[in-house]
């Protein structure tokens, strides 16, 4: 790591030749393999963008002109050759570096970034604000202003908000960069018409004329001079050309490349010339997934974002955590779509996260993958609905963030039963705040007519997508954490079906027992709440509810705790704003019971960074110390009841004030 160790910031680079880059390009691939083998990250696509790293830092001045990452779990080694070598012990950890851009930790990250197709429309930003204060760079007027270079990948540049930035960026009057980093893969291959596109044009030989057109587009382009010129000593090899007819061509950006992403010298050549064009460009840069590593070029799906591995002479074994919930899903939903010829499924680029590979494979004609358009599948599933089929759509908590609109407008507002299963709920561990999944409830509670469930464990994930499967009054979802599924309540016997908006009791005194306080958690805490309760000391009669809906939400419960005076504590692995806690503190308000008895454990109204997801409950306040001093409390605190003011509860579906 001689070389690596000797970078402190990329103005390092530029004292070192071309092939000693190279050499740090297998300096910066090791590091990175190494460390993720340990804490596991993404490996993959930052293996595919070294070289391309190091050129964009040996030609640009990021610490002057701007560099904004798409999704940024490619920017590993932009880390290592920004002054964070020292800190890559601690990735996806508080105590090192996170796994995507992160302001706090450097300058050279502008914004944090984890959601797919922004980079464009925040780049235009940010063009636009550096052409407002006089700092946009112009070879003529100001050369040594500030020059903006968007990174995107092949599979984000489809993405809704990608194309709305494209169609802005080439109406700018200035030097604006994309530069696409077509590596034929996304976290799965790439799907729809654009990847074809790109699927032609890189195995399209039909280059003939080429050079004659490309110096006639280049006559009339102010600066295009310089890259005829790189395109000239290129030669008959064409390692580099412009394409006239690309599809960037209609959003008014000149296209250059495709260019191969692991040559650092053309690299670096094409970049240089790029660097004073004053127009909007996008330089088409080929490369490998996975470059490097046999193991990872073979199966970049796979080791996309691995957990932690170990690497021996008979190949690479990736270390087991235990059966997942999303593993539980997928066998659950295939069971589903082998059952029922009704059930249709979707998910956006994330078959193998969401668990829906098996089933795509099974089912090809009612399974699919939209690629990263996460509101174009919702909209497709709400289509489906219309037509009588009954959709599930698998997708990652923190993206349904990108689709709520359509929850709301096509879904919600139609009446139309499409099905939510919303994967890496909650606290997700080293991916950090990018991607925890803390506001789905608070979104979707706001819907009427929806149903919101969360599992506890794979036989009530197995029941809850049955009670998806029937529900037919509107949107459902049910939500469930990265993690492993345990067999705490398996003891219990056969998991009952799921009932609209009732809960289910699981340890200790019921509520007609009056215990001294009870937890009602929402859902796969419940196991953490357990041995919470199993650690309560001095004789204390704790009830423990698994709620199973945080709307409707189970009133008859709340009533008769409540009325008695019994202290509840509610546990999720959510938001504090807008979750099952205050859900629980409505239904009380609405019913005129007394709520000074409630104690709710969530998520605070804070950023939790990036680090183990034990690590980060025991921050939030949700692991079994932190519910074991909230019992305590609680009880030592009890208030008695005041009486109870009688509300009559209207039948769901009923018009009241509030919903007239």
């Amino acid at each position: 790591m001689q070389l690596l160790e000797s970078i402190r910031s990329p103005r390092d680079l530029r004292r070192l030749t071309v092939e000693q880059l190279e050499s740090l390009a297998g300096e910066i691939r090791r590091a990175i393999c190494d460390q993720v083998s340990v804490s596991g990250g993404h490996l993959a696509p930052n293996l595919g963008v070294v070289e391309l790293t190091i050129a964009l830092h040996y030609v640009f001045d990021f610490g002057h002109d701007r560099l904004l990452f798409d999704v940024g779990h490619q920017c590993y080694p932009h880390k290592l050759l920004t002054g964070r070598l020292g800190l890559l012990g601690g990735l996806r950890t508080s105590a090192g570096i996170s796994g995507f851009p992160e302001p706090n930790e450097s300058a050279y990250d502008l914004f944090r970034v984890g959601h797919a197709g922004t980079a464009i429309s925040t780049a235009v930003g940010m063009a636009k604000g550096d052409a407002l204060r006089g700092d946009a760079f112009n070879p003529q007027d100001n050369p040594s202003g500030r020059r903006v270079v968007s990174l995107i990948g092949d599979a984000s540049i489809v993405n809704g908000v990608a194309m709305e930035g494209l169609n802005n960026a080439g109406t700018l009057n200035r030097q604006f960069l994309v530069v696409l980093n077509d590596n034929g893969m996304s976290i799965a291959k790439p799907q729809g018409a654009v990847a074809r596109y790109f699927d032609r044009l890189r195995l399209s030989h039909m280059y003939t004329g080429m050079k004659k057109q490309a110096k006639q587009v280049l006559g009339h382009i102010p600066g295009g001079s310089l890259i005829e010129e790189a395109y000239h000593r290129a030669g008959e090899a064409t390692k580099v050309w412009i394409n006239e007819g690309s599809w960037f061509e209609h959003f008014g950006l000149m296209t250059v490349g495709p260019v191969d992403g692991h040559d650092l010298p053309t690299l670096i050549e094409v970049l240089t010339e790029a660097r004073d064009f004053d127009r909007p460009m996008v330089l088409h840069v080929k490369t490998v997934k996975g470059k490097g590593y046999g193991f990872a070029e073979g199966d970049a799906t796979c080791f996309h974002s691995p957990a932690p591995f170990r690497m021996s002479d008979d190949g690479v074994a990736l270390r087991s955590g235990g059966r997942s919930f999303t593993a539980a899903y997928a066998d659950a939903m295939l069971s589903l779509l082998d059952r029922d010829e009704s059930v249709v499924a979707a998910t956006a680029a994330m078959p193998d996260g969401t668990g829906l590979a098996e089933s795509i494979q099974r089912h090809p004609d009612r399974v699919w993958d939209t690629g990263i358009c996460e509101s174009h599948a919702l909209d497709m599933l709400a289509g489906l609905a219309k037509t009588g089929f009954k959709p599930f759509f698998a997708v990652y908590s923190t993206f349904l963030q990108r689709a709520f609109d359509q929850a709301f407008q096509e879904v919600a507002l139609q009446g139309l039963p499409v099905r939510l299963c919303l994967d890496r709920a909650g606290l997700v561990g080293g991916d950090g705040a990018v991607h925890h999944g803390f506001c789905d409830v608070a979104l979707l509670r706001t819907l009427p007519d929806a149903a919101i469930l969360a599992a506890i464990d794979e036989p009530s994930l197995i029941a809850a997508l049955e009670f998806l499967r029937g529900y037919e009054e509107g949107l459902s979802a049910v939500r469930y954490p990265r993690d492993t599924v345990t067999d705490r309540f398996v003891d219990l016997g056969d998991c009952p079906a799921f009932d609209l908006g009732k809960a289910r009791h699981l340890l200790g005194p019921t509520a007609e027992d009056a215990p001294d306080a009870a937890v009602l958690v929402f859902g796969a805490l419940a196991h953490v709440a357990a041995d919470a309760i199993d650690a309560v000391e001095g004789g204390e009669r704790v009830a423990l509810y698994d709620a199973r809906f945080a709307k409707p939400i189970d009133e008859s419960l709340i009533a008769t705790l409540l009325g008695q005076g019994t202290p509840i504590i509610t546990v999720e692995d959510h938001g504090v704003t807008g979750g099952f806690g205050a859900a629980l503190l409505e239904a009380a308000q609405s019913m005129g019971l007394d709520a000074s008895n409630v104690t709710r454990l969530a998520i605070p109204d804070q950023w939790i960074v990036q680090d183990s997801r034990s690590d980060q409950l025991a921050r939030a306040g949700l692991d079994a110390k932190s519910i074991v001093r909230a019992i305590r409390e609680a009880i030592a605190g009890r208030r008695q009841p005041t009486p109870r003011v009688e509300v009559a509860v209207p039948a769901r579906g009923a018009l009241t004030p509030d919903r007239a």
